[in-house]
């Protein structure tokens, strides 16, 4: 009786088997993973958080990169908190911090237009507790906790294994916040 349940611990079968890995923070994450989740993505890299702005801190190259993936026909997408939201005022007061989540968004947006990068921008806050990034058929959602900074959220690392499972129901989150978000 031993067997089955060793087998069952170790092979994910169920809802689980889309889990590749959990990080208790978005910090905990290997430095590498969103640059290499960047550059092997092909048709898809959706950018649902609510700055994204260490991504230019933590990618070498990202801008030139994401102009060369929007150029070569992938669909790059940004969804960015709107700098002049209550929610995003209201969060600033929360994080009281001096690199400001309205500053960091300005951040984001510069290095888009610095890179000539040519990927849509929508602006939302309805995501402002929650950040989905898709890069083809991997994704990384993050779950703000208290009134920590993103880089504390809990981090999951999912991979599209079935039809309608964890990562195609986050997918659809990001698609419907995309439809309701105002253009930049």
């Amino acid at each position: 009786m031993l067997w089955p349940d060793a087998v069952r611990r170790s092979v994910k079968l169920d809802a689980d088997r889309e889990m590749i890995a959990m990080y208790p923070r978005r910090l905990d994450l290997p430095r590498s993973l969103f640059g290499e989740l960047i550059g092997s993505a092909e048709r898809r890299l959706w950018f649902g958080g609510y700055t994204s702005y260490f991504v230019w801190l933590d990618v070498e190259g990202a801008g030139q990169t994401l102009a060369a993936k929007v150029a070569a026909g992938a669909d790059v997408r940004f969804l960015l908190g709107d700098p002049d939201s209550v929610v995003t005022r209201h969060r600033e007061g929360i994080e009281a911090t001096p690199l400001t989540v309205s500053t960091r968004i300005a951040m984001t947006r510069a290095e888009l237009s610095k890179h000539a990068v040519g990927a849509p921008t929508r602006l939302s806050d309805r995501h402002i507790a929650m950040s989905v990034w898709v890069f083809d058929d991997d994704m990384l959602v993050s779950t703000h906790i208290g009134d920590g900074l993103g880089q504390d959220s809990v981090t999951l690392h999912l991979r599209r294994q079935q039809s309608g499972g964890a990562f195609d129901r986050y997918a659809d989150h990001f698609e419907q916040l995309w439809a309701v978000a105002r253009d930049e």
